[in-house]
């Protein structure tokens, strides 16, 4: 059996730094019982992960929790159950309870879902303030990171390279209703306050390659622990210095999770997610004269009113309308009731549409 198990548990509460707690003790002890220990996942390769325990960290194999459906495989964040093998590297036979997940679709012809963090209280939007800011790619993330449970910070990096780097969180606020909006620079320091205030529990880094993610991370933990590369000042953009997730201790219990550049986001089962991103549009529409209005044409459209009034962007509605769409479409490839179903409502909707008018055409 390895040294790093044969010694007393440890006493230095390293499982602790990454966020073990009462609630998570309580809901292992079946498996200490079983002789195993607790871990939680820091990075997973194909069938070997790091793991960390009280003890320190190990490299363990990963296949006994090994899922075909991405959406259940082992992944950055997990917590679990670890068996001490002789000779041997460990074997992770089990993992927890997720209590969160942030969830993408994944490209393949089959509609599933791909876990890219999990256990996650924290899920940082971010986005670079070398260029405009991108209030679409801001709005998906969002959707994404409501969905999961999580609590959305909107992380605006490179404040420094920006003349105005207030007035460009007040104008990305609104499109980030309920959540905060905090500019950052990691070159000078400015807004890492307010943001580590932010980011409690486990968080996650969401966006795209050349964010300066990675220069982030290094930057709240102090130390050049990641490696960063030079973004192009043209496009923006450069080469992936983060090629798989980790997961790093931030202090107090809390850690941070890096993510590669997303590149694409498809939403997977988001339909809450999207409720909570784009709140205005869903008060709105109670107002509608048709429940199942789809803010199109029908006439007695609230939400059309309130953008023909100015109160609503139409940037704002196509961006809900193309997720909303997007959302729609990815469940029903899976599921044949929801294309039944949406085909129904267009029906209905058509059907809805020609009765008003003829009622209003015979009152004329």
């Amino acid at each position: 059996m390895s040294s790093e198990f044969t010694s007393a548990p440890s006493d230095s509460g390293l499982l602790a730094a990454y966020g073990w707690n009462a609630s998570l003790d309580a809901a292992f002890a079946d498996h200490r019982a079983a002789g195993l220990l607790p871990c939680r996942v820091t990075g997973v390769d194909r069938g070997r992960c790091d793991v960390v325990t009280d003890h320190g960290p190990v490299r363990a194999v990963s296949t006994p929790v090994l899922s075909p459906d991405p959406a259940r495989t082992v992944c950055v964040g997990d917590w679990g159950a670890l068996r001490p093998r002789t000779g041997e590297p460990p074997l992770l036979t089990a993992l927890l309870p997720r209590r969160s997940a942030i969830v993408r679709s994944t490209a393949s012809a089959r509609s599933e879902g791909q876990v890219l963090a999990t256990n996650v209280d924290t899920a940082a939007v971010v986005e670079p303030l070398t260029g405009p800011v991108a209030p679409a790619r801001v709005e998906r993330l969002l959707a994404l990171a409501w969905e999961s449970g999580a609590t959305p910070v909107v992380v605006l990096t490179k404040a420094d390279r920006h003349p105005a780097p207030g007035r460009a969180a007040a104008e990305t606020a609104a499109a980030a209703p309920g959540a905060d909006v905090v500019a950052v620079s990691a070159a000078t320091g400015d807004g890492l306050d307010a943001l580590t205030a932010l980011l409690r529990g486990t968080a996650v880094l969401l966006g795209p390659s050349g964010a300066g993610k990675s220069t982030l991370v290094n930057a709240l933990l102090g130390a050049d622990v990641l490696a960063t590369g030079e973004v192009r000042d043209r496009d923006g953009k450069g080469r992936h210095t983060t090629v798989r997730r980790e997961l790093l201790p931030l202090g107090d219990g809390r850690v941070l999770i890096d993510t590669p550049g997303l590149r694409g986001v498809g939403l997977w089962d988001a339909a809450e997610g999207l409720h909570r991103a784009f709140p205005e549009i869903g008060e709105l529409a109670e107002e509608c004269r048709f429940h199942d209005c789809s803010h199109t044409s029908e006439p007695g459209c609230a939400v059309l009113a309130a953008v023909d009034g100015g109160i609503l962007p139409q940037r704002r509605l196509d961006s809900y309308r193309t997720l909303l769409r997007e959302n729609e479409w990815t469940a029903a490839r899976s599921d044949a009731r929801l294309r039944a179903e949406i085909r129904r409502r267009h029906r209905e909707g058509s059907r809805s549409l020609r009765q008003f008018y003829r009622l209003r055409g015979r009152k004329e």
